[in-house]
């Protein structure tokens, strides 16, 4: 029987995202859109805009031509079996079993494009564009789309991606509740992080408390990055999830940084745990201060009215101001990701006698876009001081009024005290 403290979406959420198709279509000018998803059998995608339109199972194509329903090509029978189920146990599905269909390879896909007269269309495409931080180069499959290309050679495909990004940044009430559940997931696994964290148990132990928690509450494939230590600048999966060593053992004076990120319904918040085990050097205190005040610039600017630009320059300014260096992003959208701040300044200078090339500035992204209500930020200002580095934040929702902090447990520095 369904929870019903666990919010779902329902068929008038369905027929707002069926609209926003529609709407992408009519901007671009096109006749059909084409919606590619990925990884299926691999739990949630990080890409997943198929599943934006289906509420089903990531790892699908759908088409949506003109005003008719869309259809979910997808690769194996299997994707078909969890639909049958579905049906049987009441759940709510949005795509109808005629709309079902084998066929996510070029030839399956020429198929019905020719089916729905579009042999000759403009055809819109997501798919086709870079989606960091996942995607630095475009999902498609070569194979799958030149196949697409030879065999309809009078179509014109172009792609949606930016269109479909400034349509769908906004969440529906429907989607802020599920990102608060989302939200809560991400404060309990902090939560369970911060109880298991203490001198003599290893990264793992504390990874693996958080990721009982968020198990236990229904996220779907959370993920973390992780990193222990005295002082360090690493940021991504701990070394011992691809390279066979030993989980670090932590000790007093250590600081655990991790991001932690939290999926419900594929709806994404992110949280930024910084755990003090007993007393830390005195330059983490230092960019742990100044990390909050960059947070409460962010807070103070994350209004309808100003520009993400406006509110990386307030950010970059604090951090400047306070004498560190930027790891990474210290901002970026969610839901999708659509701007992200620049970062690694510092790193040239740091590495510069270790034979390091090409480091680089990153730009900001989407400096012009602007802010408006529903709108979803993961704010995670980071400050390093030489080779130690501190952040914390949490994700914040633009609201008509005042931001809505979906993490404040992480927006502060957490203290293990001292044994």
């Amino acid at each position: 029987m369904n929870n019903p403290r666990v919010p779902q979406y329902s068929l008038a959420e369905r027929d707002r995202r069926w609209a926003i198709a529609r709407s992408v279509m009519a901007a671009e000018e096109v006749d059909a859109l084409i919606v590619y998803g990925e990884h299926e059998c691999t739990g949630v995608a990080p890409f997943a805009p198929d599943a934006y339109f289906t509420n089903d199972r990531p790892g699908a194509m759908v088409v949506f031509a003109r005003d008719s329903e869309p259809v979910s090509l997808v690769r194996v029978p299997a994707f078909i079996c969890d639909h049958v189920e579905a049906t049987r146990r009441g759940e709510q599905v949005w795509i109808e079993p005629r709309n079902m269909r084998l066929g996510l390879n070029a030839t399956g896909v020429v198929d019905l494009l020719r089916e729905l007269g579009l042999e000759r269309s403009p055809i819109g495409v997501i798919g086709l564009d870079p989606c960091p931080p996942f995607h630095f180069n475009a999902i498609m499959p070569y194979d799958l789309w030149s196949g697409v290309l030879s065999q309809l050679p009078l179509a014109s495909f172009s792609s949606a991606w930016t269109s479909f990004v400034l349509h769908t940044i906004r969440q529906s009430d429907e989607e802020l509740a599920v990102l608060a559940h989302s939200a809560r997931i991400g404060e309990a696994m902090a939560s369970a992080m911060f109880r298991a964290a203490r001198p003599g148990v290893t990264e793992a132990q504390v990874h693996a408390a958080a990721m009982t928690e968020a198990y236990e509450r229904g996220a779907a494939a959370p993920g973390m990055l992780l990193s222990s230590g005295p002082g360090f600048i690493s940021w991504g999966p701990p070394a011992w999830s691809y390279r066979p060593q030993a989980p670090r053992l932590i000790e007093e004076g250590d600081v655990i940084l991790a991001e932690l990120f939290s999926t419900f319904g594929m709806r994404e918040t992110q949280h930024q745990v910084a755990i003090a085990v007993g007393a830390i050097h005195a330059d983490l205190e230092r960019a742990a201060g100044v990390a909050r005040a960059a947070y409460d610039v962010a807070l103070d600017r994350l209004h309808p009215g100003s520009t993400f630009g406006e509110v990386v320059a307030g950010m970059e300014q604090t951090l400047k101001d306070g004498g560190g260096w930027i790891v990474h992003p210290f901002i970026h959208g969610l839901n999708p990701w659509a701007a992200a701040s620049g970062f690694g300044t510092g790193l040239k200078a740091y590495t510069a006698d270790l034979g390091y090339d090409r480091l680089e500035h990153i730009p900001t992204a989407g400096a012009d876009l602007p802010l408006a209500p529903g709108m979803t930020f993961s704010v995670e200002p980071n400050c390093a001081f030489g080779g130690r580095m501190m952040h914390l934040g949490g994700t914040v929702v633009i609201s008509e009024t005042e931001p809505v902090e979906l993490g404040p447990s992480t927006a502060r520095l957490m203290r293990v005290p001292p044994r």
